[in-house]
């Protein structure tokens, strides 16, 4: 993936852990965690993820350790797979590198009440229908545009704007991390060239490993829990994976300019530029966060409205609306954000401190207050989508990610192969064909898509997900197997 191997220590410390002692280097804070089996830890090793996991345990006002989870791979600044949380009382930084480009990237699921029988025969036109009516790919504008004033108030208010212009039900924003709005959005911190490029994005796919997938519940791990989120063996389910498009990204360049020059004025080294940053209490990180919890409400409005274009396409091919077809939404959740929590630091001391989830998702246990009531007994719902020839993962958060991980679990499979590298291995084949012979219908613009997203080039999700419910962080429900894949 990324230059030679990881050569440093890696001890196990528990079940799925292994620790990279802070004596490793003389500028780590605290030590480095990841999660991992005896299988998955070798290839991660192959790539310098642990090397990004060691420089993030520098960073200033870090807590506790730097985590990564078992889809841990290179990325920019922190790992894919990257947790840090950081104490603003004790100089804590935010990083824009910890967030990652795409702000509250994210996964969104739908169930239904169609089986998988009476789904079959008319599969490839509704996969057709979706390709054709969710836009998809790199620069694609959807049918919704909003004028500089409306995306300020987007911005600002999240799923609640668009649900209110009749793009979605007010049960859509309780089953949303956070209600769909990450209070504390300043939508003036965001740059003229983010909103010129946010403009007509909203309700768009993107193009990478972004997707709409049409999957099947193929098993059930868990009965109680998947009673309690309406889940069942041979049930039709949605997944949507989007995040802030053009306007996230915008944000997250314009911001890692202004903290280029952060590290000198604030005393302070880091041993990669990428870990630009700056103390959250001073104007700089009062700025980004402002910037980033508004890109995050795009990222919000942004699956709302590929939801209700999925919904409505629903209803079209199968003459009978939405509602009727039974298509709630189970759960929404962001893997690219920081937020502010409150978690133990260490000798049951609790703090408020700034979680920085790249790659990783949110897995509150049960009885936490920010679960919904319905989920309030088993745990948050956590999505984990696969590759697209392979399973996805509906999990719930356990007590141990509290303990462990700052209530944080893995986020997918993980790359273990370069887009390049998946695109070498590709030439000659077509990759939709190979996945119409096992019975999944994948479109998208360009077979290069194809290539760079072939199943191949991710780990094996069912045993990322082994991990985490070994290690205690998130427990397997239920295993959802996709039948049609729409992506850029």
């Amino acid at each position: 993936m990324a230059g030679k191997g990881y050569t440093g220590p890696l001890e196990q410390v528990g079940p799925c852990q292994w620790r990279i002692p802070k004596s490793y280097r003389d500028d780590m804070r605290v030590d480095g965690l990841i999660f991992a089996d005896e299988t998955l830890i070798e290839q991660v090793r192959k790539d310098q993820g642990p090397e990004q996991v060691v420089n993030v345990a520098t960073l200033p006002g870090i807590q506790k350790a730097s985590l990564a989870m078992p889809d841990i791979h290179w990325g920019y600044g922190f790992a894919i797979g990257g947790v840090a949380a950081t104490d603003p009382a004790d100089g804590g930084v935010i990083s824009p590198g910890g967030v990652g480009y795409d702000i509250n990237c994210g996964v969104r699921l739908l169930r239904s009440n169609l089986t998988w029988d009476e789904v079959k025969p008319h599969v490839r036109k509704l996969v057709d229908q979706l390709f054709r009516d969710v836009p998809t790919g790199v620069g694609q504008s959807g049918p919704y545009n909003f004028n500089k004033g409306e995306l300020a108030r987007l911005l600002e208010r999240g799923s609640r704007f668009v649900i209110e212009r009749g793009h979605g039900v007010e049960r859509d924003i309780e089953f949303t991390e956070a209600h769909g709005r990450i209070d504390g959005a300043e939508p003036d911190r965001v740059s003229d060239r983010a909103y010129q490029r946010g403009a007509d994005q909203c309700g768009t796919l993107g193009s990478g490993n972004h997707f709409l997938e049409v999957q099947v519940v193929d098993r059930i791990h868990d009965e109680e829990a998947a009673r309690v989120m309406g889940l069942h063996e041979g049930q039709i389910t949605v997944l949507i994976h989007s995040g802030s498009r053009g306007l996230g990204y915008q944000v997250c360049d314009d911001y890692l300019d202004l903290f280029r020059d952060a590290p000198r004025k604030y005393g302070f080294t880091l041993p990669d530029k990428q870990l630009a940053c700056a103390p959250i209490h001073s104007p700089e990180g009062a700025a980004y966060l402002g910037a980033m919890r508004a890109a995050a409400n795009y990222a919000f409005c942004n699956r709302q409205l590929l939801a209700h274009q999925a919904r409505e396409v629903f209803a079209r091919v199968f003459g009978r609306p939405w509602q009727d077809l039974g298509m709630d939404l189970v759960y929404d959740v962001a893997h690219n954000i920081a937020k502010f929590e409150e978690h133990d630091v260490g000798g049951g001391l609790l703090k408020p401190v700034c979680v920085h989830r790249k790659g990783a998702t949110r897995a509150f246990p049960p009885g936490h207050p920010e679960v919904p009531d319905i989920y309030r007994a088993t745990g948050q719902p956590v999505i984990i989508p696969g590759s697209m020839g392979t399973a996805s993962w509906v999990l719930a958060g356990q007590a141990g990610s509290m303990d462990l991980s700052f209530g944080t679990t893995c986020h997918g499979a993980g790359r273990m192969m370069s887009r390049t590298e998946a695109v070498r291995r590709a030439a000659g084949r077509r990759i939709d064909k190979e996945l119409d012979a096992i019975g999944i219908i994948a479109r998208a613009r360009g077979q290069k898509g194809l290539a760079e997203e072939q199943p191949a080039a991710y780990k094996d999700v069912d045993q990322v997900v082994e991990v985490v419910d070994q290690a205690g962080i998130s427990k397997k429900v239920a295993r959802l197997r996709p039948v049609g894949v729409i992506k850029g």
